[in-house]
């Protein structure tokens, strides 16, 4: 049995949809571009200007310290970058931009005298915020594999022009600056820990498989372009959501850090894009990463319920949709009511039994 496409999205998803929306370089000879795949830095790096430029994984989104529309983190991996090597930065990195946003309204802070320049960027284009939170939903209410096929399709005939056009200007703007443009790290590690979400393994691998095809483009665009990449997979192997040790956030509150890396985790970027950058604060990272979560159990189960809630799962088109897959409709009803509950211990129980719901019909549907 198929997933079916869901008609109408759940206020949760569209609230999460909206939301989500370095070796040291040597300088180059005067009016000649880097050797942008070898060099290394031999300079003092002081008064060195510094753009960086892209979309949430750039603005340091999932820090929980947003500083404005673009979020731009203190926290982010470019600030962490310019603070510990006294780099100038320009920071124009902006949460939800595309290529067509980085090329219109971050470019040009570009200019001869750009030095240094890194990037994360594609995400958005291919609905990265959409893609997610439809697979996040119950099998039996998901599109997980048509939303995925839908960016794979766009990613592959579409993307690489894109790129190479983004690419193209930021060379003609910036043409003696060192450019690394990055990809992203792999968000799952084949288990879903969080009540308020429904990933199955075959979804998690898909995606996962998703983030590996993106990072293979960005790679052999950046490098046709002349500029270095930069791969943050390796780093963030065992701190994917629902690691021991997370560098990636799961579904958050407030929702706008859900599916980014947190601060160990931009300490990760940053020293994938400038290795030893930030040496000696990655163990500071992690604490932080482990105390800045919800205050309290307690508030985390709420929380988690009333993401769920928000789903409408007892709605009538919805509850049609479980009787069609095959999905107990009693079941749902009495575990939603159950999510109202002022007892957190049952909520907590009413969570897990929409879980197992899930489970059971991933298994029916061979999902």
């Amino acid at each position: 049995m198929t997933r079916r496409r869901v008609t109408t999205r759940p206020r949760l998803l569209s609230t999460l949809a909206a939301a989500l929306a370095l070796p040291h370089l040597a300088a180059p000879a005067a009016g000649t571009p880097a050797d942008r795949g070898e060099s290394t830095w031999t300079r003092d790096s002081a008064g060195t200007s510094y753009v960086a430029l892209g979309d949430s994984f750039s603005s340091g989104t999932g820090t929980r310290a947003s500083t404005g529309d673009c979020y731009r983190s203190p926290y982010g991996y470019p600030a962490l970058i310019a603070g510990s090597q006294g780099l100038v930065l320009d920071y124009q990195a902006c949460s939800g931009a595309t290529t067509a946003d980085v090329r219109t309204h971050q470019l040009g802070a570009l200019d001869d005298a750009t030095d240094y320049v890194t990037m994360t960027i594609g995400g958005n284009d291919l609905d990265f915020a959409g893609v997610i939170t439809q697979c996040a939903l119950p099998g039996w209410l998901s599109d997980c594999d048509g939303r995925i096929n839908r960016s794979l399709e766009l990613l592959r005939t579409t993307m690489p022009d894109r790129y190479d056009t983004l690419l193209a200007e930021v060379g003609v703007r910036a043409p003696h600056a060192d450019v690394v443009v990055g990809s992203y790290p792999r968000l799952f590690n084949g288990r879903d820990c969080n009540l308020a979400t429904f990933f199955s393994g075959s979804e998690m691998s898909r995606l996962n498989a998703a983030t590996d095809e993106l990072a293979g483009t960005i790679e052999h665009r950046t490098r046709a372009a002349g500029f270095r990449y930069a791969d943050p997979r390796p780093a963030f192997t065992g701190h994917a959501v629902c690691d021991a040790v997370e560098w990636v956030n799961g579904l958050s509150t407030p929702i706008t850090e859900s599916y980014h890396p947190n601060h160990a985790g931009n300490v990760a970027y940053a020293e994938v894009f400038w290795p030893g950058s930030i040496a000696g604060t990655m163990s500071s990272a992690k604490s932080r990463s482990s105390t800045t979560g919800d205050a309290s159990r307690t508030g985390a189960v709420r929380a988690q319920a009333d993401a769920v809630l928000a789903m409408d799962l007892t709605s009538r088109q919805n509850l049609d949709r479980a009787r069609a897959e095959g999905v107990s409709t009693g079941a749902v009803v009495r575990l939603v009511a159950q999510l109202r509950s002022g007892d957190s211990e049952v909520v907590e129980r009413a969570l897990e039994g929409l879980a197992r719901l899930d489970r059971q019909h991933e298994a029916r549907s061979g999902s």
